[in-house]
């Protein structure tokens, strides 16, 4: 039996009795395997509770804006505003999902790379007043629909595109920051300061690079006559408690420099998979199996297997076209794991490709792993799934819809939530927190809602 409630509520079973994740993640095999054999998401909301304490520790002197377009299941938004972040929005439905959740318009910045006219308008129907802006045309955009916005100018940070070839096309060079603020200043714009796109893993150094940059905008800015208080320090966080630690010492030293408190700067960033990777995970199911030839020119994976092993093509019923649309922007997606029951330690392994259902070339998930060989109609899941995979899906690769998402918490991780302040009536006010009980069907009441 499922608990349902109505919309906008969703679901989420509270795991008490020494319950874990991957109970619950047998529990929705064991149903899918009896029905359809749908692909499905398990989301521990208690992770998003776990990764808040760490950034508050480790990065105490600067406020998290959470990226909606990483992942924008309502659960998420719901339980990081109840946490005290803020909001990074691209676009119109992010604005009034955010919003939806009484979020305060000055905790929202609009960040769209290229924002329509319509849109601009609504943020200032709704008072949301902070917006990135990086070359002219967007700003006199912005001065038109906009008069009463506050501009954070984006700065194209060096290091940050070595990685990253999509960074490279954002941002405007401190060559052209300077006219920028002049038009600005022609236009009657307020720049109230200064945001670094930083979008993937990087090292504590493109930090310090980009606050160097920073406060030779500020500069410029205050020359001028600009109020300039906001450092966005963008995103770029990996979630691992060494590189917060190392980015916190350089980031906070060199801020202390260039920045003191006496100045007034307020400090943000952008953790988006930060918080939702490791929350989620993706249950898919095997829908096709072939062997192929081996060709391993490359000799490259370190594959022990002999030469005249077979190796195996899996196509899953999930794809890049759907929730690992990740894949297309260079994502590397880790191996699964297998859920088999009584499978043996020591099965042999064999070399395997892992695709989605569509059939096109360009829909392969995992080039190459090791795997013992599967069937079809068995199951593969995949941990860290939950960044840029719960969007809609970018073709009708399928008829299936979206995978849906069983959210689960537990007891303890819901008392610390409480002990920090955040409490079920006064600021979750959508979620309906139900018991998950297991019994030796391997059934489970408990919770479910569509993302």
């Amino acid at each position: 039996m499922k608990g349902i409630t109505d919309e906008p509520q969703y679901s989420v079973g509270l795991l008490e009795g020494g319950t874990a994740l991957c109970d619950v993640i047998d529990n929705h095999i064991y149903e899918q395997t009896l029905s359809e054999k749908n692909a499905f998401f398990v989301a521990d909301l208690g992770v998003l509770m776990r990764q808040h304490v760490r950034w508050r520790t480790h990065m105490a002197q600067i406020r998290p804006y959470y990226a909606v377009r990483c992942n924008s299941s309502p659960a998420v938004i719901e339980v990081l505003a109840a946490l005290g972040t803020g909001f990074i929005c691209t676009n119109k439905s992010e604005l009034e999902l955010v919003q939806s959740h009484g979020i305060p318009s000055e905790d929202i910045i609009y960040s769209g790379f290229c924002k329509q006219v319509s849109q601009i308008k609504y943020a200032a129907k709704n008072g949301i007043d902070l917006l990135v802006c990086d070359n002219e045309a967007e700003l006199r955009k912005i001065s038109r629909c906009h008069p009463n916005a506050k501009l954070l100018l984006q700065v194209s940070t060096e290091a940050s595109g070595q990685d990253d070839e999509m960074s490279m096309t954002f941002g405007c060079s401190l060559k052209d920051c300077r006219h920028l603020l002049e038009r600005a200043k022609e236009l009657g714009v307020q720049v109230v300061g200064v945001r670094s796109h930083i979008s993937s893993a990087c090292d504590d150094q493109v930090y310090v690079h980009a606050i160097s940059d920073a406060r030779c905008v500020f500069d410029m800015g205050e020359e001028m006559g600009f109020d300039m208080k906001i450092l966005d320090i963008g995103g770029g966080f990996s979630g691992s408690k060494t590189q917060l630690e190392l980015i916190n010492k350089a980031v906070m030293s060199i801020a202390d420099l260039y920045f003191p408190p006496s100045t007034g700067v307020s400090i943000i960033a952008e953790p988006g998979s930060f918080f939702v990777s490791s929350a989620f995970t993706l249950a898919v199911n095997v829908i096709s199996k072939e062997a192929v030839a081996r060709d391993r020119q490359d000799q490259a994976h370190d594959d022990p297997s002999p030469n005249d092993e077979p190796e195996f093509q899996y196509h899953m019923n999930e794809g890049v076209y759907g929730s690992f649309a990740s894949k297309l922007s260079e994502t590397l997606i880790t191996a699964p794991s297998v859920y088999r029951q009584n499978v043996s330690l020591d099965a042999p392994v064999f070399s395997s490709s892992l695709w989605g259902p569509s059939g096109d070339d360009l829909d392969q998930v995992v080039e190459h792993c090791m795997l013992p060989e599967l069937n079809i109609g068995d199951w593969l899941t995949f941990t860290q799934a939950g960044a840029y995979s719960l969007g809609h899906p970018l073709c009708a690769a399928t008829d299936s819809p979206p995978p849906p998402v069983y959210y689960v918490i537990s007891s303890r991780d819901w008392f610390e939530m409480q002990d920090i302040g955040v409490t079920h009536e006064a600021t979750l006010k959508n979620f309906s927190l139900v018991p998950y009980f297991l019994n030796s069907c391997q059934t489970a009441t408990g919770l479910s809602v569509p993302a």
